[in-house]
């Protein structure tokens, strides 16, 4: 267990109030990551009027630091929590206050500059002209979308109102990947982001990889905006978003601390509120209007992969597991507003039990199926939750890969025997890897290549209709994560599972220019850095075989 003075912070702020003070402690108690202990802060000799604020502001049950709800097994466990939290909360001060000029005039400054970026990207999207006739595709037609916007739907729409405008569905030329990126994704602020072990640069590297196996450019990516408020209150409730930042007039940045309990570093606490809303919640918010985008995407060219997201521990109401927003929610709320879609499917092979989208979706289970595979041991022991899963897939500790992929085959197969889906939304964590300190599964590289491969072969080649599938990355604590998501999408390519024909010609004419060497143009000729000369007689061992779920079948 480690301890974080938070004195000199708090003196500051104190002072700066004009707060007389004479003893001042506080303690944030954390145990290992995604393991939650309680939160104690005290203090002696506060006077003034910020005093009765700051003490109702430490007296409070801090809740951020237990990432989820309570892990019982019945809502009444949850309406006990809530009575007890109410009554534990003292009355806090309403006295008249302003936020200070140099605050405002950062918050004004990180408004402008937000608007410049939104600008930049949209720009950048559409700066190239098509240099390619053909579609993305795989395996079937384009069936491009016309709608650029929110508009109104045909039946599928969840609410009858007229959908709120949104400038985070750019437009796409047909020479991009429906891959979407941005390197606003990745985390960092002071070297803080190295005390959880996620891999907060893990997005990045992804995409370096696949450039440099000559899949993708700067010309052929997919950049997305930031969500803004407007979007994520499609899903999220205006109390959360609202714990997420400062209150404006409020001496203690009570967001901090909110997010320093979700991303499971209490040190994030201490900064300053424009430098948590820059580093932290702005790359997240970054990938959740990434995952909105490429839902689109998928609909339109049959699959799309956000590099990031996959915040599946994030419900409307509530953060945690390094999850703040809930994009894979969004993305399918989006899909219903437009009408794109009546019913989806969520594939969730994340190691950790995905508790945020099915208490979302509990009641409406009959538009959104879940199939749950999880580790039953670890984080986050949500036994509400689990009402929500359609099929949930109980895991042990150290399961292999001929357990993992057989499991996954059978109720996979099973589940869309159930359940016809407009759209596969699949979660695909990389936490199931052998050695991960918090999956604690056993499962190798190839083996989450080959799950990958069966995922995207059901979905595109035992149907008459493929099914549209949109692919977020999620967890994954080890420094090789990044290695293996990037072979498993170079796999996909390489199987002719996902393709994009105009962007591969797009590269090869640049190459041609450039007279760079690089992977071929076409699908089936490119080649993974752990290639073999031979196909395997087993899906849990060498080289994924074309073809992988032939293999189960016999």
């Amino acid at each position: 267990m480690r301890s974080y003075r938070i004195f000199s912070h708090l003196a500051k702020v104190l002072q700066h109030n004009s707060v007389k003070t004479s003893t001042l402690v506080g303690r944030v108690q954390i145990g290992w990551p995604l393991i939650s202990l309680p939160v104690t802060l005290s203090f002696d000799g506060v006077e003034g009027k910020w005093g009765q604020r700051l003490k109702s502001y430490l007296q409070k049950p801090i809740q951020a630091f237990v990432p989820g709800p309570i892990m019982g097994d019945t809502s009444e466990n949850t309406s006990k929590l809530d009575s007890q939290t109410a009554s534990n909360q003292a009355p806090v001060s309403q006295g008249d206050s302003k936020p200070t000029e140099r605050m405002q005039t950062l918050q004004e400054h990180l408004t402008q500059r937000t608007d410049e970026h939104n600008e930049e990207q949209s720009r950048q999207n559409t700066q190239e002209p098509s240099e390619a006739s053909a579609a993305c595709s795989s395996g079937q037609p384009n069936t491009k979308v016309q709608k650029t916007d929110h508009q109104e739907g045909d039946g599928a729409s969840s609410s009858s109102e007229q959908p709120h405008k949104t400038h985070l569905f750019v437009e796409v030329a047909d020479h991009q990947w429906p891959i979407v990126y941005s390197t606003e994704y990745n985390i960092g602020f002071l070297g803080m982001e190295k005390l959880h072990p996620f891999d907060s640069g893990k997005w990045g590297k992804v995409f370096q990889f696949l450039r440099e196996e000559g899949m993708l450019s700067e010309a052929t990516i997919v950049r997305p905006l930031e969500a803004t408020e407007a979007d994520l209150l499609v899903v999220h409730s205006s109390s959360y978003i609202n714990s997420l930042r400062e209150n404006i007039g409020s001496a203690i940045p009570e967001w901090s601390i909110t997010v320093a309990g979700i991303t499971e570093v209490p040190p994030v606490a201490l900064l300053p509120n424009f430098v948590v809303q820059k580093k932290v919640l702005k790359p997240l918010r970054t990938q959740t209007g990434g995952t909105i985008l490429a839902a689109k995407l998928a609909m339109e060219r049959g699959w799309a992969i956000n590099v990031g997201g996959g915040f599946h521990h994030c419900s409307s109401d509530r953060g945690g597991g390094f999850c703040a927003y809930a994009d894979i929610t969004l993305s399918i709320k989006f899909l219903l507003e437009l009408g794109l879609i009546k019913k989806a499917m969520i594939v969730d092979l994340d190691a950790h039990q995905g508790n945020g989208h099915a208490r979302d979706f509990m009641d409406m289970m009959d538009k959104v199926y879940i199939m749950d595979v999880y580790n039953r041991n670890i984080y986050p022991h949500d036994g509400f939750a689990k009402r929500g899963i359609r099929r949930k897939v109980e895991l042990d500790f150290f399961t292999g890969d001929e357990e993992y992929l057989d499991k996954v085959y059978n109720h996979l197969k099973k589940a869309l025997e159930e359940f016809e889906p407009d759209i596969i939304v699949y979660n695909a964590g990389t936490d199931c890897l052998e050695g991960d300190p918090l999956g604690a599964l056993s499962i190798t590289a190839e083996g989450i290549k080959n799950r990958d491969q069966i995922v995207f072969e059901f979905a595109k080649k035992e149907r008459d209709k493929p099914i549209p599938v949109l692919m977020v990355t999620s967890g994954g604590y080890q420094r090789n994560n990044a290695r293996i998501i990037a072979d498993s999408i170079l796999n996909l390519r390489q199987k002719g599972l996902i393709g994009c024909q105009a962007a591969e010609e797009h590269q090869a004419k640049r190459k041609k220019k450039t007279g760079s060497s690089g992977s071929p143009s076409s699908p089936e000729s490119a080649t993974t850095p752990s290639s073999g000369a031979s196909s395997p007689t087993s899906p849990t061992s060498g080289e994924p075989r074309r073809g992988l779920l032939d293999w189960f079948k016999r």
